[in-house]
């Protein structure tokens, strides 16, 4: 739902060079390493923007439009790509991809379907993913509840806005500091009353936000 379908790529032998400058053209910052064998197409590694710097002199920028000669061989991506590949798949939550990225420090993770490349989800999607699951248009307010003592969140809220023809725009459970929390996303005319609601419910509250 988040990866990137039309993912570029390129071969080991392309000089690193050449992935600099495809870089700068497509304004991305790693490409995936792809090998064409008799038989597939597999993955063999991933080539980063850091990958490329760390490889040339402190002095020459590979990113450059025009870049000095360097007394050096010719370097091929497939001498500085990352063979060690952390992948994942479509089926995997977003939310395990996106643990994997946090522990790993990896910035992206190549998604497979029978070893075979078909996407690519990165820090980018992930935030994508997280402003979708919270924005909302019009006005409102976000509420979010402690709920480490075990509260009935959802009960309260689901009872609240049909009371008060109040809309749950979304509702998440979440860790914060490793302390559980549900945060709501309301909105409609009565939400004042239903704030009331909350303020005589005594559920712990850590913070109101409201929305014009």
């Amino acid at each position: 739902m988040w990866m990137q379908q039309e993912v570029i790529v390129v071969g080991p032998q392309v000089p690193a060079t050449e992935a600099a400058a495809l870089m700068a053209r497509k304004r991305i910052r790693r490409l995936p390493v792809i090998e064409k064998r008799p038989e597939e197409t597999i993955l063999v590694g991933i080539i980063s923007a850091t990958d490329i710097l760390h490889a040339f002199p402190p002095n020459v920028n590979p990113f450059a439009v025009i870049i000095p000669e360097v007394p050096q061989k010719t370097l091929r991506v497939s001498e500085i790509m990352n063979r060690h590949l952390v992948t994942t798949t479509p089926e995997t939550p977003i939310e395990e991809a996106a643990a994997l990225m946090r522990d790993r420090k990896i910035g992206a993770l190549p998604v497979l379907h029978d070893r075979r490349l078909v996407g690519l989800i990165t820090e980018s999607d992930i935030f994508r993913a997280f402003i979708g699951f919270f924005v909302s248009p019009g006005e409102g307010v976000r509420v979010t509840f402690d709920i480490s003592k075990g509260e009935d969140v959802f009960g309260f809220v689901a009872a609240a806005a049909r009371n008060r023809n109040v809309k749950v725009v979304n509702l998440i459970s979440s860790q914060q500091d490793n302390r559980p929390v549900c945060v709501v996303r309301l909105t409609g005319g009565a939400i004042e009353k239903l704030l009331d609601d909350l303020w005589s419910s005594h559920h712990s509250v850590l913070n109101v936000v409201r929305f014009s």
